[in-house]
């Protein structure tokens, strides 16, 4: 069963996709129904950007599901409850970090957006460990080796994390329940990831295409940009989520005529940055 593809590039740009995967492994044992817990999908984001590796850019993609286990969490964003003994790593105490924990989104979901348990049992904390080594390690590994290569080539790296999330908020998706999402948010944690100049060059580009572009709200960006980003360094990281209703019907997962414009217009945004030097910005 393959859990990951990383397809390595010769340019600056990194690009990957943590949550698109559809190969649900055999010991995951869920309760609830997978027409439920396949809305936890970021869907056919891994389509949107199928050109990218022809264009040199870096792309690492996960073929398990976010709700099996969540590589742009920590490993210590551990939700305790979900145990059947204690857990013996060490656990996440930041009141900031803890809010996705919280809703039942930590490193292994206990629910769905909607609050739906995902499971009718408690976890052996072996079967977490084996997740986080088949699945977190393995991916966070091409990651950080895709962004070395990247930036030892060029002397800068451009790291993209390309998500999708729901037109309107689910109760337990985010701090912002019920809320409209823009077709576009932007996230580098306050421009503590990626020089502001660059992000800003994303939302302009995305805006003059006449989409509505959020810039770190609701999503600023988790820990693939956290663990990654160093923009001192010149080591450029952004969160990139993209509205559903852009593309596909969020009830049957189907994609709609709305998708071929979007892809062209991603393309357009990925040759604007393999056009760019973030060091001249």
């Amino acid at each position: 069963m393959q859990l990951i593809t990383y397809l390595p590039g010769g340019s600056a740009l990194v690009l990957d996709s943590p949550h698109s995967g559809v190969v649900y492994p055999p010991d995951f044992l869920y309760s609830c129904e997978l027409s439920v817990l396949r809305r936890a999908e970021d869907t056919h984001v891994e389509k949107l950007y199928d050109f990218a590796p022809e264009l040199g850019a870096h792309w690492i993609e996960a073929h398990f599901p976010r709700s099996y286990l969540d590589a742009n969490r920590n490993i210590t964003e551990i939700d305790v409850s979900l145990f059947d003994t204690p857990w013996p790593g060490p656990v996440e105490s930041d009141p900031c970090v803890l809010s996705k924990v919280r809703l039942g989104k930590g490193l292994v979901w206990r629910t769905t957006d909607d609050g739906i348990p995902l499971y009718a049992r408690r976890l052996s904390v072996e079967e977490v460990q084996r997740r986080i080594a088949q699945c977190w390690k393995p991916y966070h590994a091409a990651v950080g080796q895709a962004i070395e290569a990247a930036h030892a080539a060029h002397g800068y790296s451009m790291h993209v994390n390309c998500h999708s999330m729901p037109a309107i908020a689910s109760s337990h998706a985010t701090e912002f329940p019920g809320e409209a999402h823009a077709d576009f948010v932007v996230g580098d944690r306050d421009g503590s990831t990626a020089n502001p100049a660059l992000s800003g060059l994303v939302c302009e580009h995305l805006r003059a295409l006449g989409y509505h572009v959020a810039y770190n709200h609701p999503y600023k960006g988790v820990e693939l940009v956290r663990r990654y980003g160093d923009p001192a360094r010149h080591r450029h990281s952004i969160q990139l989520e993209i509205n559903r209703k852009l593309y596909m019907n969020e009830e049957t997962l189907t994609l709609t005529p709305g998708f071929a414009t979007l892809k062209t217009h991603l393309r357009s945004l990925i040759g604007l940055l393999l056009a760019t030097d973030p060091r001249l910005l």
